[in-house]
Parts: C-alpha cells; structure tokens; sequence
C-alpha cells in the first residue's frame, strides 16, 4: 500500500512572477525543502495539504487553487509515495520567516527558515520537492 504524501507549492506573485516557498531544515542533510507531509488514513489530500501548510509553515491565510500534479514515486528507503502537489495561493505574506512547526514527531523542537525562490535553479532542495516547479515556473 503506497504511503500518501501531500506537497504544497506555496505561491505569491511579486512584481507580475510567481515566487516559491521553501524552507532550510535545521539538519543540514535535510536539505531545502517544499511544506509537505504524510495524510492521515481518514483524511483526503484536500484537507491533509491544508493541515500541513499551517503545521508547517504557520500561514493561515491562504487559497488551495488546484492539485498540479500525482504521481508514485520511490523514496530512498524503497516505500512507494503516492504523491500529490497542490499550488497554493497567498499574499501578504514576509520575504522570510522563522517557525516552529506543531506536528510534532520528528520535528518537535525544530525551527524552519522560510524564504521564496523565483526559479528552479535558485536553490538546490531536496530530491523529488521540485519534480513539479516547472508548472509553476513557466
């Protein structure tokens, strides 16, 4: 049975180009990354990519626009991923931020710095995050 995992490209428009976020991972092997997570066995991916974004990020104020894409995939441990990327609208948002996301597990205590990206070659993240930026990034 394939793990689900949702993916949220959170983007913002600044002057007329889309910006990303992402964020760097206080363990540097963790690389940057996208928001995502692992939904839950009752939830369905609209309201796991929801929940994620604002354990993850903090930002409240946001607009899930349209899931860009699904796929499986096989992570480095050898589990299938069953993938889903939404694009997600926001503004009035900082150019960069600091946060303690609340979904506890392995990342209790952990302090994410977010910051936006206006191309996929801006920043290295971590394999499989940017399988998709090409449809924000146009």
């Amino acid at each position: 049975e394939p793990i689900r995992k949702v993916y949220g490209y959170v983007t913002k428009i600044k002057e007329g180009k889309p910006q990303v976020l992402v964020f760097q991972h206080p363990i540097a092997e963790a690389g940057i990354q996208i928001p995502k997570g692992t939904v839950k066995p009752e939830e369905d991916t609209y309201h796991a990519i929801i929940r994620e974004i604002e354990e993850e990020t903090g930002l409240k104020n946001f607009e899930v626009e349209d899931l860009l894409a699904q796929d499986y995939w096989k992570n480095d441990d050898g589990a299938i991923h069953h993938r889903f990327f939404y694009k997600i609208n926001v503004s009035n948002v900082p150019n960069e931020w600091e946060y303690q996301p609340t979904g506890g597990e392995e990342e209790e205590g952990l302090t994410f710095r977010f910051f936006w990206i206006s191309s996929k070659e801006e920043v290295e993240l971590v394999r499989g995050h940017g399988d998709y930026l090409d449809r924000i990034f146009t």
